[in-house]
């Protein structure tokens, strides 16, 4: 077993880390996102299938195709964070499995059943989101990820081939701790948990 972090690095990605609805007005290099990629890559996905895509939306004319994808809740934060990545996944993910899990050919596991795919990949996606998210407070970035949007319409203006397929949005920047929201309850172990 490795050595356990540090109270304030945990506290960092988790104990004292908030969803964003607002920030700062200070751009996120190229370079910090290339950064991020680069440390979120490795976190774990079965088979290796690392199926997620990300898009990273920057600039004005990015944010004007997002817009018409945004619920009304989601609108005016979205258009003012420094960026935006939409967290997407790749249907056919298996392509990449020879390269990607070398092991045995376990391409023919997913291009022949179209169900066992969408689950794997949806799942893992997410499972990379997740990663994204704490690979972001880890470099010092804060988060605001949201599901209020419309897929079918930011798929057919971003992924409009279909081979990708939106599954959550993120918003990066510096956080404006000021216009947080009280901190919403958690579970307790005896809610959420069993030792079975």
């Amino acid at each position: 077993m490795t050595t356990s972090l540090s109270s304030a690095a945990l506290d960092q990605l988790f104990c004292e880390a908030r969803t964003h609805n607002a920030f700062a007005r200070e751009p996120v290099p190229e370079a910090t996102l290339r950064h991020l990629y680069s440390v979120m890559k490795w976190g774990p996905t079965s088979m290796n299938c690392q199926p997620a895509r990300l898009v990273f939306v920057t600039s004005a004319k990015g944010k004007a195709r997002l817009a018409p994808a945004l619920s009304p809740a989601n609108l005016d934060k979205t258009l003012a964070a420094p960026v935006t990545v939409i967290v997407a996944i790749d249907t056919r993910f298996y392509e990449h499995l020879p390269t990607m899990f070398p092991a045995y050919d376990a391409k023919p596991t997913f291009a022949g059943n179209a169900e066992l795919a969408a689950s794997t990949a949806a799942r893992n996606g997410t499972l990379q989101g997740a990663y994204l998210i704490l690979a972001a407070r880890a470099l010092g970035l804060d988060c605001g990820p949201m599901s209020g949007f419309d897929a079918g319409k930011l798929n057919a203006e971003f992924f409009p081939d279909g081979r990708y397929q939106a599954n959550f949005l993120c918003n990066l920047g510096v956080g404006d701790r000021a216009a947080l929201h009280p901190r919403g309850p958690r579970l307790t172990f005896e809610e959420a948990c069993e030792i079975a």
